[in-house]
C-alpha cells in the first residue's frame, strides 16, 4: 500500500437510503417502516420528548413552589429619567401621553409603573398606577407632583 492509495475507495458522503423503490432496493414495500401502526402512516413525526412509553422525565420528577403567573400584575415601567429627558416642565404625564412620546408600547393591562432610575431635573405632574418609593420622592423634590391612579 502506498501513502496516496489510503484514500481510494472510500466514499466521503453515504449515498441517500432511497425508500419505496422496489423489492430489489431492500427497502420496498412497507419502506422499512414494519406493518401498520401509527409510525408506519403518513405523516408520524415522534416528538422528541417520548420515551418510548416510560413516565416522561416532565412527571417523574417532583412539582416545586409556586407560581403566581395567571395572576401576576404587569406593569409598563418607565424611568425617571425617560421623563426628564422627553417631557417639557410642568407637562401632565398620564399613560396616553406616554404611549403617545413612545415610552409605553404594547399592552399592560395593570397600568403604568414609575421606576427611580436616574435623575429628575423638571417640575411635572406624573399620574400612574405605582411609584417607587424613590421615585415618587424625586419627582416631589423637584417641585413636580406624583399622583397615584386607583384600579
Amino acid at each position: 500500500m502506498q501513502i496516496h492509495d489510503v484514500q481510494s475507495g472510500v466514499k466521503t458522503y453515504k449515498n441517500r437510503k432511497r425508500v419505496g423503490r422496489g423489492i430489489g432496493s431492500g427497502h420496498g414495500k412497507t419502506s422499512s417502516k414494519g406493518h401498520k401502526g401509527h409510525s408506519s402512516r403518513q405523516g408520524f413525526k415522534l416528538s422528541p420528548l417520548f420515551e418510548g412509553g416510560q413516565t416522561p422525565l416532565i412527571r417523574r420528577i417532583p412539582k416545586r413552589g409556586f407560581n403566581n403567573g395567571d395572576f401576576r400584575k404587569e406593569y409598563a415601567e418607565v424611568k425617571v429619567s425617560d421623563l426628564d429627558r422627553v417631557f417639557a416642565a410642568g407637562d401632565v404625564v398620564d399613560e396616553a401621553a406616554l404611549r403617545s412620546k413612545g415610552l409605553v408600547k404594547g399592552r399592560h393591562d395593570h397600568g403604568v409603573k414609575i421606576l427611580a432610575n436616574g435623575e429628575i431635573t423638571k417640575a411635572l405632574t406624573v399620574h400612574a398606577e405605582k411609584f417607587t418609593a424613590a421615585a415618587a420622592s424625586k419627582i416631589v423634590a423637584v417641585g413636580g407632583k406624583a399622583v397615584v391612579k386607583a384600579d
